[in-house]
């Protein structure tokens, strides 16, 4: 049985389309599934930002068919594990669990290594580079992923 695995951000069009490009390039995806959201419905229907689709391509990586859409309750029983990016994604998620088991399924993303910082920040109104730090964070995080679930 396959784990499905979500990474949810903001606007899902920044951080959790990278987490969930990156995760899926470092995993089989026979054994896992790896998707994303936003917890705001800003953007349904679209593609990541093009910032986001420019650093995934230098890392050769391509997200630019991954659609914008909102996270759901639905996704509770869906998905065996939740990355969230940041503690306000973390309390938008949890505050539509029903019970400690829906709870469990979320964390931090950043809880899986360290790097000092438990949120992955928002490059969204910062410049190019903070997409690429960005990049960084959640490529080591989602190494640490993919060890525990290959």
């Amino acid at each position: 049985m396959k784990t499905k695995v979500l990474m949810v951000c903001l606007g899902n069009i920044c951080r959790s389309p990278l987490a969930e490009g990156i995760l899926q390039s470092k995993v089989d995806s026979k054994d896992v599934f790896v998707d994303s959201a936003g917890t705001a419905g800003y953007h349904i229907g679209n593609p990541p930002d093009e910032r986001s689709i420019a650093v995934a391509r230098k890392y050769g990586l391509s997200i630019d068919n991954q659609r914008c859409r909102k996270f759901s309750k639905q996704d509770f029983s869906e998905f065996d594990l939740i990355y969230v990016m940041d503690r306000s994604n973390f309390s938008d998620v949890a505050s539509l669990a029903e019970n400690k088991a829906e709870t469990s399924k979320v964390k931090l993303l950043l809880n899986e290594v360290e790097l000092g910082i438990k949120e992955v920040p928002d490059p969204y109104h910062g410049g190019d580079d903070g997409f690429e730090s960005v990049y960084q964070m959640i490529d080591s995080a989602c190494e640490a992923i993919a060890k525990k679930l290959n």
